[in-house]
């Protein structure tokens, strides 16, 4: 009975009885189940985080997109913003040229009916004096009968001249 007293024996015994009550209790299962759920849960969290990297990739993608789609934009605005104000200031020269003109042809009837008004105003007072002078003349230096004959040769010139 050596055999009982050697302490190896009853360590080679608690080991199997141990490894006994192991199998017994079906710890290798219950480990190999936490583990296999264990690595589920991480393969699940490893797929998720793909998925979720893959949609911040894409969203990034998509910024980046929008961001050159803007500045595309942004510089065609600008491009037309420049192409309007050029517009405008042509028109509006243009426009500031025809007023200039049109002022400018007004100054000139101004100036020609100002001068149509002194010729006439001229002619009219020579006209005037004219008459004045012929009165003058006529009343100083004509007798009856020279001014009786005058005044029936113009009232015939004035009759054929109505006619």
């Amino acid at each position: 009975m050596e055999f009982l007293s050697n302490p190896e024996t009853w360590v080679a015994v608690a080991f199997v009885l141990f490894v006994g009550l192991i199998v017994y209790l079906k710890v290798p299962g219950t480990m190999g189940k936490a583990l296999d759920d264990r690595a589920a849960k991480i393969k699940a969290d490893l797929d998720a985080a793909a998925k979720l990297k893959a949609e911040a990739e894409a969203a990034l993608a998509k910024y980046r997109e929008a961001t050159r789609n803007a500045d595309k934009e942004a510089e065609a605005i600008v491009i037309e913003a420049k192409a309007v104000a050029e517009a405008l200031a042509a028109k509006a020269e243009a426009d500031l040229a025809a007023a200039l003109a049109r002022k400018v042809e007004t100054g000139k009837a101004k100036i020609a009916q100002a001068e149509a008004n002194a010729i006439a105003e001229v002619r009219r007072i020579a006209a005037e004096a004219a008459v004045a002078a012929a009165r003058e003349i006529i009343a100083t230096r004509l007798d009856g009968a020279a001014k009786d004959r005058l005044i029936g040769d113009t009232i015939s010139s004035v009759a054929t001249r109505l006619n």
